[in-house]
């Protein structure tokens, strides 16, 4: 590019001189040239640094991507364990220390350890240190409730030896032969199909063909076996130590008021009578006159992983047939 000359009149000599510039001029245009190439570098510097990743820091970001959607899925699974684990220390509580006559485990008991916080305060120098001390309190405390858990089954281990009879007495299977029956409706708050309001489930529906044989989880004495309004063909079996099963909706009723029933001894079979849309057994277990969740009782049937799935399948069935 052609260096641009300056001129200027003079009136003396009645011509155009050339002008050259002042030192202080050339100065001036050389550092408004150098602003201008500093203002388009920094300009270009910030549209690359915020705009366009580097291959290390496009690998970085797939990377965090990763480990957030494997974060993700551990805290599901975490969760769904952590949900497990209430329902066996329900189940433990409620069901088998009743059972024992021993007294529940405190929160103290079961939670013993995880009031130190100390522990978690070098995660919080960690990058992302939000989601690293959650999962690491989450599983600490998963940790702390299996180790507790462990030692109440070792005590209700040294308890059963005493406790045969007790044991031959409480409704403890299913009522109907695996592989006979869907969930149709679990224990708690379920929609009436009838008039669409919400009420207390007070045992669980098992959908069978009609005929399907049911059969005692316990043994006991047959207290009631006639047709009740409301549940059609229903029988309820007295087992002592405050226990009572209820099975409701038969077709047929095969044992009479008194008879004494053993665990497995088939009593009737799947109908639809009384307020019943379509063949089921309506199946409920009771101590000390209050309803119990009968998936609490299944323990004799079940394997860990068949109960966690009988758990799911039971709290996601929502209609109730009867």
């Amino acid at each position: 590019m052609a260096k641009k000359v300056y001129y200027q009149y003079n009136p003396e000599t009645d011509n155009f001189e050339r002008v050259y510039p002042s030192l202080r001029m050339r100065l001036a245009t050389w550092g408004k040239t150098w602003m201008i190439a500093l203002a388009i570098a920094f300009s270009l510097f910030v549209l690359v640094f915020y705009f366009f990743d580097s291959p290390t820091e496009e690998n970085l970001r797939k990377e965090n991507t990763q480990l957030r959607t494997q974060y993700a899925i551990l805290e599901r699974r975490l969760d769904n364990s952590l949900k497990v684990m209430e329902r066996l220390q329900e189940r433990d509580d409620n069901f088998y220390r009743v059972m024992m006559g021993m007294e529940p485990m405190s929160r103290g008991q079961r939670l013993a350890g995880l009031d130190n916080e100390n522990r978690y305060r070098e995660l919080e120098k960690l990058n992302d240190a939000g989601l690293v001390t959650r999962l690491t309190q989450r599983m600490d405390l998963l940790e702390r409730q299996l180790f507790a858990q462990v030692q109440s089954f070792n005590q209700l281990r040294e308890a059963i030896g005493n406790e045969q009879e007790k044991l031959a007495h409480i409704p403890s299977v299913i009522p109907i032969k695996a592989g006979d029956f869907i969930i149709s409706s679990g224990y708690g708050l379920r929609r009436n199909p009838i008039n669409g309001s919400t009420i207390l489930h007070e045992g669980i529906d098992l959908s069978a063909s009609s005929g399907t044989p049911v059969f005692a989880t316990g043994d006991g004495i047959i207290e009631k076996a006639d047709r009740l309004a409301g549940l059609g063909n229903c029988i309820e079996i007295s087992h002592g130590f405050d226990y009572c099963s209820r099975y409701a909706h038969l077709d047929r009723i095969l044992v009479a008021e008194g008879d004494v029933v053993k665990r497995g001894q088939e009593i009737g079979r799947v109908g639809s009578t009384g307020a019943s849309k379509e063949p089921h057994l309506h199946y409920e277990v009771i101590h000390k006159e209050k309803s119990q969740n009968p998936v609490n009782y299944f323990f004799m049937d079940l394997t860990p992983e068949q109960y966690t799935e009988m758990i799911r399948v039971a709290d996601n069935a929502g209609m109730v047939l009867d």
